[in-house]
Order: structure tokens, then C-alpha cells, then sequence
């Protein structure tokens, strides 16, 4: 739901700033006071193209901002979450346009583009009236809207599904097919694949066999160095680091009993005793492996070499070689079984086509239903709202079926004949825009509660109306406000009365350049501007009264 709208130097509108709740708020003003300002910028914050005629004369920049509460199972919020421009369930929209004509626009405080703005706008509002902003104009969202009068989400979803299986088997088997040949390529992997499984490209036979070659290549000096240490550890030639050890701590011993604390010392010569055993024990087993073989060095040296050289040939490290082999084992394994998977795949392309059809059959069925039912509830409320002899169709085209179609085997047309004896034609194509908002208005309240926007605009819903005819359609208004936030911009005093907010725009010469300003009305000023509405520019004790009691009728009927 829309809560607040923001505008800065837009147009004529220096400043302005409205907070609207739930229900119908209506919108009024004199001819030419900027009532459609407020669609306009609405219009722009879901991704309209702007210009620089937009920005208020002498204005660096005009900046829209409109604030929305949301549901937490919606869409809009879902959207946001994915896009990872959720803030909580608040969502603020953000557009700035300079007099330059360059614009930018932002969701939640970070930058989007205009698609991805006019994407998340469509999940929340949806504006009626003018042929740029009609959302129920697009055939995308005609089928939505039917599918959701329908209550059609299950059997979609078993459609979608269909489709996806059958669009997998189709790209699979084209891409097998691509192919063509493939006995060269199978050569040659096997070639490869060949020469890598010759060698043992294990890690641990990598590691073993790169620390064997370092161990050979410094044989001669680790043979030296293992030979001077156990000559000083544990010589018999000269005195020995051991036996140096084992007479010093005699010595100590004997004098001992006169100084405790060389016990302590005896302890920790001792200790060092034990890991000098230790150590000598190891030192003796290093020297033992140890043996200056040219010939086993040779063979170390040839295989590292053939290792790199088969690394740099498939552009691996040592360690990469391994992972190679399976990549290439597993595309060999792919190529070989690619003729059975071509037969395979027929077979499985012909099923999956069928329980595309299938699905698609049942959706079609409900979708044909639904087709009649809204049609003859549209036609009844389009004559209710001044279109006597119009009718609604909405009308089923089907599609081929080259290609698996997510959206089902059909599309749907929205037609309309405004007059009675005259041909439906497109809904797109109807010439009058107070007849597309009232034919919109029509459908939202046939459909109501069918799609998940929940706030939408009426601009001018009224035009080309009166009488009884624009009390009905102030009626159905306020019932969509029921179950729906309603703006509608209005110039007739039945359809404002039915409002639950009012909001008066007027102009004023302020320094020799006009203005608008826009006012939330309350009961009293409310009953004024309705007396204008119904009174013109004088407006007399009867007006006042009339206006009084089109808002107590509208009180009591709602």
C-alpha cells in the first residue's frame, strides 16, 4: 500500500508531500489546477520515460519519492528479497530527473536501472486511465489476470513444469545432435586419456615421488651431514656429545647432597639424555635410507620430467593432472554413449511433449471458463457504468506448439464494444481514455481481489459521464477500496463523495509564476470543495446542502 508520495519542484508543484491509507482517497481540483500530477509522478517512479519538461521551471532537478507498506507473503516483497533490495516491509522508491533530461532512480537507497524499477513498480501499483499507464493493456497481463480470476495457480504450475522437462530434453538433444562426428574427437581423447592413466597421478604418489627426487639430487650432502652428526653425538674416536653428558651428570651427582638444586638440574639433563637417544635413533634411520644411487636418480628425473611435460602440455599444475584425466574420461565416456542418448531422447521427447499437452489441455479447459464468466461479468458492469449495449470478451487465441510454452496453449485478447451494434475490437484500441478507465475499472471490479497489486490509480475514471451513471461509478470505486488501496482523480462531486480521504490541488501565482499546492481535506473542507464541484464558481446555500448530503448518502451506503 502506498503511504506516502513526495514531490520537489515537478512541473508546477515546488513542494509537496501526501500520506494516504487504506481504502478510496479521491482527488480533486479545477481544469487545469495539476490533479493528473500526482499520476504523472506515480507514472515516472514505476519507470515512465521522463524529459526535462518535467522539471519546474528554474529547478536544477525534480525528485519523486513514494513510500509502500507491504504485505510479507506479496509479491513486491519477494521481489525485493530476491533482488537483494529488501528493507523490512518498507519499500521506497526514489526518481530523480534533471533539466538536462538525464534521470536516475533508486529502490531502498541503492541504484537501479529503469527496468529493474518498472519491474518491482508493476508488483505495486497499477495506474488506469491513460494509454501509457494501462497495465491491463498488455496481453501479459490480461492471461495473468484470467489465470488469476480462474484461480488457475495449480494447473500453471503443472504447465511450467511440463514445459521445463520438455525444453531440457529438446536443448540436450540439440546439443548431442550439434555434435555431428565425433569418432575424431573420440580418438583423440583416447589418446590423451592414455597417456595420463600411464603415469600414477594420485597426490600421494605426486608428493612421494617429488620428495624422493629432492632426497637423491641432495643425496651426497645428506649422506655427509647425517655421518658428522652421529660422529659428535655418539663418536668413538673422540669424546662423544652422549658420553660428555653422562660424566657431567656424575659429577653433579657427587655433590648433590650439598646443593638441592642440582637435582633439579640432574633431571633436566637427564631428560635431555632421553631425547638425545631419541635423536641419535632417528639420525641412524635417515642414514640407513640414504644411498647415492645415480641410476635410481635417473629414473626419478625422467618420470618428474614426463609428468611436466604432460602438465604444460593440458595447461595444468602437477596437482591438476589428475582432475584432467577425469574430465577427460568423463567426456569421452559422454561421446561414446551419445548415439544410444539420441535414441533415448526421442523416445523421452515425445513423452514429455505429451505431458506438456496434457497439462496445457487441463489449463486451457479452466482458462475457457473463466473466459466466459468474466466476460459476462465485465459486460454487466460496463453497462452499469454508462456503456449501454457495450460488451466484454475476453477472448482465447490458441499458439503453436513448435516449442514448449510455459504460459500454456493459448493466449488471451481482451475486446470490447462500447456501443451497442458495433464489432469488438482490441482493448488497446478503444480511442476514448474515459472509456478504457471505466472498462478498466469494469474489469478490476469483476476480478476483484484476483491479482496481488494492491494499490491502483483511476486518472480521470469519470470523464465523459454524470448523474446516476457517476454515483455507480463512485460506488464501485469505493467497493474496490474495500479489499484495495483506490486513488482516483475525479472531477465529479458523486465520485468524490464516496471517497474515504480527500485531496484538493490548486493553483496560485506565487511571484509571477504559478503554482500548485495539493491539501488534505477534512469533514468541513471536504463539504466545500464538493459545493464547488457541484456549484462552480459561486456557490450557494443549495450546493452546500447537496454536497452535504452526498457525503452523508456516501457515509451511510458504506
Amino acid at each position: 500500500m502506498l503511504t506516502r508520495l513526495t514531490l520537489q519542484d515537478f512541473a508546477v508543484v515546488a513542494s509537496a508531500e501526501l500520506e494516504f491509507g487504506p481504502g478510496m482517497s479521491v482527488i480533486s481540483g479545477e481544469t487545469g489546477a495539476g490533479k493528473s500530477l500526482l499520476v504523472d509522478a506515480l507514472g515516472f517512479l514505476s519507470g515512465m520515460r521522463a524529459d526535462s519538461s518535467v522539471v519546474r521551471h528554474g529547478a536544477e532537478r525534480a525528485e519523486l519519492a513514494a513510500e509502500f507498506a507491504l504485505d510479507e507473503d506479496g509479491p513486491a516483497l519477494a521481489w525485493l528479497r530476491e533482488n537483494a533490495l529488501d528493507d523490512g516491509r518498507d519499500c521506497l522508491l526514489r526518481r530523480v530527473i534533471r533539466a538536462d533530461g538525464g534521470s536516475r532512480a533508486w529502490v531502498n537507497g541503492r541504484a537501479v536501472t529503469l527496468s529493474q524499477l518498472s519491474e518491482l513498480a508493476a508488483l505495486l501499483v497499477e495506474i488506469h486511465g491513460q494509454h501509457e499507464h494501462q497495465a491491463l493493456l498488455s496481453r501479459s497481463s490480461q492471461l495473468a489476470l484470467l489465470d488469476s480470476y480462474g484461480d488457475h495457480a495449480g494447473a500453471l504450475q503443472s504447465v511450467r513444469q511440463a514445459a521445463a522437462t520438455w525444453a531440457a530434453l529438446l536443448d540436450e538433444r540439440e546439443r548431442l545432435s550439434g555434435q555431428g562426428d565425433v569418432s575424431d574427437r573420440i580418438n583423440y581423447l583416447q589418446h590423451q586419456l592414455a597417456e595420463l592413466q600411464r603415469e600414477d597421478l594420485a597426490p600421494v604418489a605426486l608428493a612421494h615421488l617429488v620428495a624422493d627426487h629432492r632426497r637423491q639430487a641432495h643425496a651426497t650432502g645428506l649422506i655427509a651431514a647425517c655421518d658428522g652428526a652421529l660422529a659428535t653425538l655418539a663418536g668413538d674416536e673422540s669424546p662423544s656429545l652422549a658420553g660428555q653428558l653422562q660424566r657431567t651428570r656424575a659429577d653433579l651427582a657427587r655433590q648433590a647432597e650439598h646443593e638441592p638444586r642440582l637435582r633439579e638440574v640432574d633431571a633436566l639433563l637427564e631428560s635431555a639424555g632421553i631425547q638425545l637417544d631419541e635423536a641419535l635413533t632417528l639420525l641412524g634411520q635417515v642414514r640407513e635410507d640414504l644411498d647415492a644411487d645415480p641410476d635410481q636418480f635417473d629414473r626419478l628425473e625422467r618420470r618428474l620430467g614426463r609428468l611436466h611435460d604432460l602438465a604444460r602440455k593440458h595447461r595444468v599444475t602437477l596437482d591438476g593432472l589428475q582432475p584432467q584425466a577425469e574430465r577427460l574420461a568423463a567426456e569421452l565416456a559422454g561421446l561414446q554413449g551419445a548415439g544410444e542418448r539420441l535414441d533415448q531422447l526421442n523416445t523421452e521427447i515425445e513423452a514429455a511433449r505429451t505431458g506438456w499437452r496434457q497439462a496445457a489441455d487441463a489449463l486451457g479447459r479452466k482458462r475457457r471458463r473463466a473466459a466466459l464468466a468474466l466476460s459476462k461479468a465485465v459486460t454487466g458492469l460496463i453497462d452499469e457504468l454508462g456503456m449501454g449495449g457495450g460488451r466484454f470478451e475476453a477472448v482465447l487465441e490458441p499458439q503453436p506448439e513448435e516449442r514448449p510454452d510455459p504460459q500454456g496453449g493459448e493466449r488471451v485478447e481482451f475486446m470490447v464494444a462500447a456501443n451497442a451494434g458495433q464489432p469488438p475490437r482490441l482493448l488497446r484500441k478503444v480511442a476514448s481514455g474515459g472509456e478504457l478507465s471505466r472498462i478498466s475499472l469494469a474489469i478490476e471490479v469483476a476480478a476483484l481481489g484476483a491479482d496481488a497489486v494492491q494499490t491502483m490509480v483511476f486518472d480521470e475514471v469519470d470523464s465523459g459521464i454524470g448523474g446516476a451513471v457517476a454515483d455507480i461509478v463512485g460506488r464501485k470505486l469505493r467497493a474496490l477500496g474495500e479489499s484495495r488501496q483506490v486513488l482516483c482523480v475525479t472531477h465529479l462531486p458523486q465520485v468524490a463523495a464516496q471517497g474515504h480521504g480527500h485531496y484538493r490541488v490548486s493553483k496560485a501565482p506565487v511571484g509571477g509564476i504559478t503554482r500548485s499546492s495539493v491539501q488534505k481535506l477534512d469533514d468541513a473542507q471536504r463539504e466545500d470543495e464538493l459545493a464547488r464541484m457541484l456549484g462552480g464558481v459561486e456557490v450557494g446555500r443549495e450546493a452546500l446542502a447537496a454536497a452535504a448530503r452526498l457525503l452523508r448518502d456516501a457515509r451511510r451506503a458504506g
